[in-house]
């Protein structure tokens, strides 16, 4: 995370950022992504954990290809 965030891009692109962390973790970077986003950056995150989704302002669902859903959160 570190090495993508440090060059101040304008986007980040996260694919299952925490497939692999516990609750408290998940928590953290997801407070990572709020904080990025405040400050102006656009933060996509590819994720299959609908919790995760839940947490984002906008939620695009894809199945085969296709978009079956897009909705905002806010």
């Amino acid at each position: 995370m570190a090495r993508a965030i440090v060059t101040n891009p304008s986007m980040l692109l996260a694919d299952e950022p925490t497939g692999a962390l516990d609750s408290h973790s998940t928590e953290e970077v997801l407070a990572l992504f709020d904080a990025l986003n405040a400050d102006g950056r656009t933060v996509v995150v590819i994720t299959h954990e609908d919790e995760v989704a839940a947490h984002a302002g906008r939620v695009v669902r894809m199945r085969d290809g296709l978009v079956v859903e897009d909705r905002s959160n806010r």
